[in-house]
């Protein structure tokens, strides 16, 4: 497969996922707070699946134990760095939005596009090492994106976007993955060292995203017991496509 394939493959992962978000947002209107908390939780179990039983095996398995840890603990490095020196905003803020909800919502989506970027690079750098990964790693994106859609549409909703408006943004906060999966071919593609470097960087990164924003905000939104279940649940999910994929 070349990286045009895997590139337009990123790209379809990402605008699906988070533009189903979307879509979801303009029929259904206002999801309950448990629910919303149950569906990050399940999002976050997905991407805990992609790290450990997908990326960094995978980063082991092809270039061994140096590059895979040292790609992990850069991915986590920078991805602190980033969360500390660039302003966005977490799916679902401490603060209820009582300001402008626009704001709000393209912040969001801001910091979606950022976290979606490794993302792609995980699929791109995931088929250079198998087809069968890459795949994977492309449908359980697309899932995990769908509360990534929702988190930035909600508020563009309430603040009147209109349906065209609300649905062309959250599908552009996915477009990074493209590139990310652009890149990710083209780099791992190099050497098995710079491959496992690269799984292992888009695992830490993964990682940072998943305990820093994605865990916190759905006990934060979905309160103390509904959270665990949907994490359960993701990485149920993500265990059964990685085994049976």
């Amino acid at each position: 497969m070349d990286w045009l394939e895997i590139t337009l493959i990123g790209l379809l992962s990402g605008v699906l996922g988070t533009g189903s978000g979307g879509v979801a947002i303009l029929f259904w209107r206002r999801p309950s707070d448990r629910f919303m908390g149950t569906v990050l939780g399940f999002s976050a179990g997905i991407m805990l699946s992609i790290v450990f039983l997908e990326l960094v095996e995978e980063g082991l398995e092809v270039g061994g134990l140096a590059p895979a840890l040292t790609g992990l603990a850069v991915g986590l490095v920078i991805f602190w760095l980033l969360d500390n020196f660039l302003p966005h905003r977490h799916f679902f803020s401490a603060e209820r939005p009582n300001g402008s909800y626009l704001k709000k919502g393209l912040l969001i989506a801001a910091g979606i596009a950022l976290h979606n970027f490794p993302e792609g690079l995980a699929i791109g750098a995931g088929y250079t090492a198998s087809p069968s990964v890459g795949l994977t790693l492309a449908i359980l994106i697309t899932v995990h994106n769908l509360p990534e859609g929702i988190a930035v549409a909600m508020p563009l909703h309430y603040a009147g976007s209109s349906a065209l408006r609300v649905l062309g943004i959250t599908a552009l906060a996915g477009t990074p993955m493209g590139l990310g999966a652009l890149f990710g071919a083209l780099i791992g593609g190099i050497s098995p060292s710079v491959l496992s470097l690269s799984l292992g960087f888009a695992g830490g990164a993964m990682l940072y995203i998943v305990c820093d924003e994605m865990i916190p905000d759905a006990y934060q939104v979905g309160g103390a017991h509904l959270p665990i279940l949907g994490i359960s649940l993701g990485v149920i999910l993500g265990v059964v496509l990685t085994a049976w994929l």
